[in-house]
């Protein structure tokens, strides 16, 4: 498969996570675990209203992502955001995680391939232009 059609597809998935995890999970509310976890962690006062900002970020990540504006920028925020979001659930809400304390996992492997869609995939194309 050519370089540049890997990078596309893994692009569109990533920004296909963001949207999913953003707008169905967060926004309208179809996995409630999500606003637990935000309750838990940040106070149950405003949580519905955080976990609306939080899927509408989630969504603004996503069009970044697609925009393919500074995208190594783009790449760096989204492990440290997805990073230190694992981290902070792994500790503070692992019962409400969905694979519990294995979610680590899940949020590692998306870690690993935002970065070689970008270090290594994207690096590719340019060398080749």
């Amino acid at each position: 498969m050519k370089i540049r059609k890997i990078y596309k597809i893994l692009t569109f998935c990533i920004a296909t996570v963001w949207i999913v995890n953003g707008l169905f999970c967060k926004i309208l509310n179809l996995v409630p675990r999500h606003e637990q976890i935000v309750a838990r962690i940040l106070g149950g006062n405003y949580s519905r209203v955080l976990t609306i900002l939080i899927g509408l970020s989630e969504i603004l990540m996503a069009i970044w992502v697609l925009s393919k504006f500074k995208t190594r920028l783009n790449a760096i925020a989204q492990i440290t955001i997805v990073g230190s979001m694992n981290t902070l659930e792994f500790i503070l809400v692992p019962d409400l995680l969905l694979w519990g304390k294995l979610n680590s996992l899940f949020a590692f492997l998306f870690i690993l391939v935002v970065y070689f869609n970008e270090f290594y995939w994207n690096k590719k194309i340019a060398q080749q232009t």
